[in-house]
């Protein structure tokens, strides 16, 4: 993983450092008030069981990295690695990516996502993904302006878990 210590946003003095296990009901936290934002608070049912075992227990899968002012949480990206046959490398996905409110317009979200551009290029990702609500018009604005390509000819399907469950013939 790469060292966050020297990142911090031009303009605020705002630190990156990877997440550790302590981080974990920030992170929840953040993941519930993003769910809040996106109109889908329901949908926010991970544990802090969960989240350890994705994130730092063997075989772990998925990794953060926080925002900080001092000791106050600002914000987070969450990520994970997948890959590409048509690339042959892997590729990073930017699976929740926020900003408090409060703390929006000071340069974090970009300084995030330009960190999280160093990590692709040090695993030798051939891409950077994520999805974003037809409605998140600032993030939309954010992405494009880093030079994210917005896809048109793709829609995204979702398999949930009872959905998963019938398709493998547990119901």
């Amino acid at each position: 993983m790469t060292d966050t210590t020297t990142d911090r946003a031009s303009t605020t003095g705002v630190a990156l450092r990877d997440a550790t296990p302590d981080d974990i009901p920030t992170i929840l936290a953040l993941v519930r008030e993003l769910a809040e934002y996106e109109r889908d608070p329901e949908a926010a049912v991970a544990t802090p069981e969960l989240l350890y075992a994705a994130m730092f227990a063997s075989g772990a899968v998925a990794h953060a990295v926080m925002a900080e002012d001092g000791d106050e949480p600002l914000g987070f990206a969450l990520y994970f690695f997948n890959f590409s046959t048509w690339t042959g490398r892997p590729g990073l996905y930017l699976e929740d990516f926020y900003v408090r409110p409060f703390a929006r317009g000071r340069g974090i979200g970009t300084t995030l996502f330009r960190h999280l551009a160093r990590i692709a290029r040090e695993r030798g990702c051939g891409r950077m993904e994520l999805s974003v609500l037809t409605w998140n018009l600032e993030p939309m604005r954010l992405y494009e302006r880093l030079g994210g390509q917005r896809l048109s000819n793709w829609t995204t399907y979702r398999f949930d878990e009872s959905t998963i469950a019938k398709l493998a013939g547990d119901e």
